[in-house]
């Protein structure tokens, strides 16, 4: 199993599993914002050591949380799914062609059911999956059939991002790996039985020799699987690589958001200073009006009572 993402795992014992649970059940849209607001009442409440794990916490791809809704819903048929990725791993372990005939031919139809389901429950809650969404989807359910450790990180319900199954899946009848990144439907036939059980041929070849031919396809077999153990490790480093820069953009994004934000609260805070400085300028210009007459006035009154003042003065030299 490749992981595209990291899902979170659950042992039921972290104070922020259920947190963390409702945290990957909100909606992508909706993820960064219930994120913080989670965190910070963990904080609030003296956790610590939630409230950071609660913050690590990335917002899972439309098709991840799909898969994790998906597993919520549908909590029977997520049960049955994963009993039918133990029994068909069991069958390909065991060379069981006539087990494998019948849980590959229930493995396409399953899958395919599974993940419709997954696209209508994502509608309901309001997210349509564009077609890129549902194959992701889907190859994330044939992971989890393929791959032990994909079940084990699908049944968390915090998947990050979509699955991809193993390239080497067990071999074909026509020599080519099964499932791998060319077959997205998964196995086209089923394993035809050992050499042994197929009918004997006119000639039979000898023991030695159906040794070495089993011998050979072993061998072919496990060059393959270690050519696809290689290349898919280099292809979860560059995943990793990616979910990591993905996340280093989502902060700088938060605090792209958060600068805007005291930009607009500044801004919000000059409008208003200019207006109140504005007011006060008006005030300002009425009271030195007012303070303008009021001293003229003033020169008029002492002007007048100049006037009188000498007036009286001659009127008393005359008597």
């Amino acid at each position: 199993m490749r992981d595209k993402g990291r899902g979170h795992r659950h042992d039921g014992r972290d104070g922020a599993g259920s947190a963390l649970d409702e945290l990957y059940a909100t909606p992508p849209s909706a993820f960064v914002a219930r994120r913080a607001e989670l965190a910070a009442a963990a904080k609030a409440e003296g956790r610590a050591e939630d409230a950071r794990a609660l913050r690590a916490a990335r917002r899972p791809t439309l098709a991840a949380w799909a898969a994790n809704l998906l597993l919520r819903a549908e909590p029977e048929e997520s049960r049955r799914f994963l009993r039918l990725g133990r029994s068909l791993r069991e069958a390909y372990r065991t060379l069981d062609a006539a087990g494998l005939k019948e849980l590959s031919a229930r493995r396409r139809s399953v899958v395919a059911a599974l993940s419709g389901q997954a696209a209508r429950h994502a509608e309901d809650a309001g997210h349509r999956l564009s077609d890129a969404a549902r194959r992701e989807a889907e190859e994330t359910l044939r992971a989890v059939l393929a791959d032990p450790e994909a079940a084990e990180r699908w049944a968390t319900g915090r998947l990050e991002r979509g699955l991809t199954p193993p390239s080497a899946f067990p071999m074909r009848s026509t020599g080519a790996p099964d499932g791998g990144a060319g077959d997205a439907t998964g196995p086209k036939e089923a394993p035809r039985p050992p050499p042994a059980s197929r009918p004997a041929a006119k000639k039979a070849p000898a023991r030695d020799e159906l040794a070495e031919r089993r011998r050979v396809r072993q061998e072919r077999l496990a060059r393959a699987r270690e050519a696809a153990r290689e290349a898919g490790e280099r292809l979860d480093g560059r995943r990793a690589e990616e979910a990591d820069t993905g996340a280093g953009l989502e902060r700088a994004g938060e605090r792209v958001e958060a600068a805007r934000e005291r930009v607009s609260a500044a801004e919000r805070a000059l409008r208003e200073a200019r207006a109140e400085l504005e007011r006060a300028e008006g005030e300002r210009r009425r009271a030195e009006e007012g303070h303008r007459t009021a001293a003229e006035a003033l020169a008029e009154a002492e002007r007048e009572a100049h006037r009188t003042a000498r007036e009286l003065e001659r009127s008393e030299r005359r008597r």
